[in-house]
């Protein structure tokens, strides 16, 4: 195992790493780009292990940065180039970032005290002024140094900061690049954000295969296709929303079998799905996936069992135990439903800063574990079959899982309240067949109910990034109480899914 930078030494250094429409870097030439700018970083942040934050789309410097930063001895804090100004404020103040790199757009949106006591520099000026500068080499960090902090929703609150060490991401991508098979010959498309943390390891199990990745940023899934065919892509990682579109084109036969591996994240395929996928992109095998960011990923399908097993989230991969835990505390039996447990190397390390929060996820492992050490205590419920196969039962928290995006409901409630027009506010996910839950916002209006209704969508697409903005608002003159006084969610749920049903 090494620090996280020598990933960019893993391919032959005439070899391509990264692929954009103007330009191409070798091996040779990302290991330079990225010791220069660990250069710039290490003369502007002098301080060891302090936080550096990006808030980029998919260009050469958000790629290189996950490197850069920590053969600099700092720590990269990925933004999602969808969040808008309130959160990345909070991602800002909470991780203590001290430098904050983004492009002119987005950062004439933050308003007086958003950087708190990070400094802003402009995407195009850093690249200016890590011209010429000498290449810092390959750094000696240790495995258990802290090496990025993502941010992920949880159901209540504001997102937390997952602490990822060298060891979690460099064992993260020799997991995922064993069992996809990768190779290097293999050219992986980036649509995931890199800011998810299977976003950021399609750019390191590649690399560490020795492959090249092409990074998009797409409008339509007919970029995708488009990219696919002109870059001779052999590898896709997509959300269910994004597959359902893909299969809807009119695919040409070529393009459609240049693909070899399809591997899925943000939500659960259903069968119908699956079956189209096989039969759009007959030559790629499926990898369907589980995972949460406090451990990477958990589970994989082999595609071999994919048309037998459709829905199953399979086996855990490479580097984690996964256990079953009854509610009594003991290992479940086959097609006994519990929590689904994660130990081993790939468990995070907390939540940044946040003690409480980390002490009710990350606990030590049963006493049947394997491994034992401290484990995720994932929420979800799964069960086991005879087989030895996972299927997923259900999540035990509020989370809404939508177009492949963790969404905690009090954040949207909150964003509502803070527009001045809400009084009170229940944001629920309701099953859709293109986004997996589609976010529905019940809403008690704080003054003139039609004013509320006509501007709080608009409050709402302001404020929030498109993909946490209500599809449906509801509003009620008065909102329903559950038997201890508070807001009465289970019921608001059942009332929405009998509407939906009753059609």
């Amino acid at each position: 195992m090494f620090p996280l930078d020598h990933l960019a030494l893993k391919g032959r250094p005439d070899a391509p790493a990264l692929v954009f429409k103007t330009h191409v870097l070798t091996f040779q030439a990302l290991n330079r780009r990225l010791g220069q700018l660990a250069a710039w970083l290490s003369a502007a942040v002098p301080e060891p292990g302090a936080r550096v934050a990006t808030w980029l789309p998919k260009s050469e410097l958000a790629c290189l940065i996950p490197l850069a930063a920590v053969r600099a001895g700092l720590v990269h804090v990925p933004v999602n180039p969808l969040l808008k100004r309130a959160q990345v404020a909070h991602i800002l103040s909470d991780s203590g970032a001290l430098l904050l790199i983004s492009n002119a757009g987005r950062l004439a949106t933050l308003e007086d005290g958003d950087l708190a006591a990070a400094v802003a520099h402009e995407e195009s000026a850093v690249w200016a002024a890590v011209e010429g500068l000498a290449p810092l080499g390959p750094s000696q960090a240790a495995p258990d140094d802290l090496a990025a902090i993502l941010y992920t929703s949880g159901s209540t609150g504001r997102p937390k900061g997952v602490m990822l060490s060298h060891a979690n991401l460099w064992l993260g991508a020799v997991s995922v690049a064993h069992y996809l098979g990768l190779a290097d010959d293999d050219r992986v498309l980036a649509v995931l954000p890199l800011a998810f943390d299977y976003g950021q390891n399609q750019l390191l199990s590649t690399w560490y295969a020795g492959g090249a990745v092409v990074p998009l940023d797409y409008l339509t899934a007919r970029d995708v296709a488009k990219a696919v065919e002109r870059h001779d892509i052999t590898t896709l990682a997509a959300v269910p929303p994004l597959w359902v579109q893909l299969v809807e084109l009119d695919w040409p036969e070529v393009a459609a079998r240049k693909l070899r591996r399809l591997t899925n994240s943000g939500g659960a395929l259903t069968e119908p799905l699956v079956r189209s996928l096989r039969a759009r992109f007959p030559e790629a095998r499926l990898f369907p996936m589980y995972g949460l960011t406090e451990a990477f990923r958990s589970t994989y399908l082999d595609p071999a069992l994919v048309d037998a097993h459709p829905t199953s989230m399979g086996t855990a991969i490479p580097f984690a135990e996964v256990i079953v835990v009854a509610d009594d505390g003991r290992e479940a039996e086959p097609d006994e439903e519990g929590e689904l447990v994660h130990a081993g190397p790939l468990v995070a390390q907390g939540y940044w800063l946040d003690p409480e929060r980390t002490a009710e996820r990350f606990k030590p492992a049963p006493a049947f574990s394997r491994v034992g050490g401290m484990a995720v205590w994932s929420g979800d419920r799964v069960r086991r079959d005879a087989a030895g196969l996972l299927h997923f039962a259900g999540r035990r928290d509020a989370m809404i899982k939508t177009s492949g995006n963790r969404v905690s409901p009090q954040e949207v409630e909150d964003a509502a309240i803070a527009t001045g027009l809400v009084a009170e506010a229940v944001a629920l996910g309701m099953p859709d067949p293109a986004l997996g839950q589609a976010i529905h916002l019940v809403a008690r209006a704080k003054a003139d109910p039609d004013e509320a209704a006509q501007s709080l969508p608009a409050a709402l697409a302001r404020d929030l990034p498109g993909f946490m903005v209500p599809r449906v608002i509801h509003w009620r003159a008065e909102m329903p109480l559950s038997p201890n006084g508070k807001l009465d969610r289970a019921g608001l749920y059942q009332e929405l899914s009998d509407a939906v049903r009753e059609g």
